[in-house]
């Protein structure tokens, strides 16, 4: 099964937040989407769980559009995803988060369901001892892996990370590594992930598409991160200059101080 983004755009008021992108994802991989903010990673993670229409070009799930018909029917359609602002259901429990997703899993991919249930969700995020807590009384850590949790429960064929790892430590984040490893292997799901974290997606990551200002400026296995001529000038040229330009506009005393 493949998840195919050919050449996607899309504007907001005349401003091209994404143009012409494509990408493609086959089940089983692990996908890396990456860029500076504002580069349009997250617009087009909407347009692929279509909580945004895609202007132009076309989305496909194993030859399906599947652009433009609206979450819910993505959702049924095998595409969950996980939000850079999380969105559980704060007066909940860890369970009943859970349960939700399943629930509509049950009544509308009950073929893809297999042998999954809540408790290994549970038991592979590493979230069973908090089954009975409330949402909102976890560490922002533990939401973001009840999110995942919560998505993986639509027993979907492709999962979309959004900042998996944001507020999570460093042995948090590398744990979730093993987590969405372990995942793929039992579920053969495919998943794009938006990360800062340049360890965590060389980590977990097959290949990685690089975006800036809106568009596909590098793609290929993780190394392109460290021999892109474009990514470097994205990741480390760029900086260098900002911090140029800052120390330029301060006095000698300011510049001796830092």
């Amino acid at each position: 099964m493949e998840l195919l983004v050919s050449d996607v755009s899309k504007r907001f008021e005349g401003v091209a937040a994404v143009s012409g992108v494509s990408l493609a994802c086959n089940a089983g991989e692990i996908v890396g989407l990456i860029g500076p903010n504002g580069a349009g990673k997250t617009t087009l993670l909407n347009m692929i769980s279509s909580l945004l229409t895609v202007d132009t070009g076309s989305i496909t799930l194993d030859g399906r559009p599947v652009h433009n018909i609206g979450p819910r029917r993505t959702a049924i359609a095998g595409i969950a995803r996980t939000f850079q602002n999380i969105r559980l259901f704060s007066n909940l429990t860890v369970r009943q988060n859970i349960e939700v997703a399943f629930t509509t899993a049950r009544q509308h991919r009950a073929s893809a369901l297999g042998a999954l249930t809540i408790e290994r969700l549970m038991d592979q995020l590493g979230i069973t001892n908090f089954s009975g807590r409330k949402a909102s009384e976890l560490a922002y850590g533990t939401q973001r892996r009840v999110e995942i949790a919560r998505a993986l429960a639509l027993a979907p064929n492709f999962l979309l990370l959004d900042e998996p790892t944001a507020g999570m430590v460093e042995g948090e984040s590398q744990e979730l590594v093993g987590a969405i490893m372990s995942i793929r292997e039992w579920m053969g799901c495919g998943v794009i992930v938006i990360d800062h974290d340049l360890s965590f997606i060389t980590s977990v990551c097959e290949r990685v598409y690089v975006l800036d200002m809106g568009q596909l400026v590098a793609a290929g296995p993780p190394t392109v991160l460290r021999d892109d001529p474009k990514v470097a000038e994205i990741y480390l040229g760029r900086k260098a200059r900002q911090r140029s330009e800052t120390t330029a506009g301060q006095t000698p005393r300011q510049t001796q101080s830092r």
